[in-house]
């Protein structure tokens, strides 16, 4: 089952989905990024989806019984989400870095691909202190670098 409240957020205000843990995210996906310019809702829906999986899949286990909730909002051409879960959460070791050159994660940080693509798709990747909740912002304003995926 998926709760929705406010599809359209509006100013400071928040709109926000949960759902049982589960990788069927097709819907929920579908719903997050229809705010999003066109040309840049490929990558958009490509992080999220990763984010949702991690909190899905690691944090809660797929337990049905347990929820994820997305917050999200647009804030002057700034598009965030609040993703939690109620797993017992996680410790980022490092702070993921990129090889500029192959757009690789380094051998130092075990985490891999799927937070190294986090650090590559939104401009701020902020973690809570327990590991159950990440910040995800994407700016949109004519300083924007060009999206990764077409």
């Amino acid at each position: 089952m998926i709760a929705v409240s406010s599809l359209r957020p509006v100013e400071r205000n928040w709109g926000t989905i949960s759902f049982a843990s589960t990788l069927y995210l097709c819907p929920i996906l579908d719903l997050l990024v229809e705010q999003i310019p066109g040309k840049w809702q490929p990558e958009i829906r490509l992080g999220l989806q990763e984010a949702l999986v991690n909190a899905a899949k690691h944090g809660n286990k797929l337990d049905p019984s347990k929820t994820v909730v997305v917050h999200f909002s647009v804030v002057n051409d700034e598009y965030w989400w609040i993703i939690a879960d109620q797993g017992s959460g996680f410790r980022l070791e490092c702070r993921q870095s990129v090889d500029s050159e192959t757009s690789l994660p380094n051998d130092e940080c075990e985490n891999g691909r799927g937070l190294c693509l986090l650090y590559q798709i939104f401009d701020q990747v902020h973690w809570n202190s327990q590991g159950t909740e990440i910040r995800l912002c994407k700016k949109m304003n004519g300083r924007s670098r060009l999206p990764l995926l077409t």
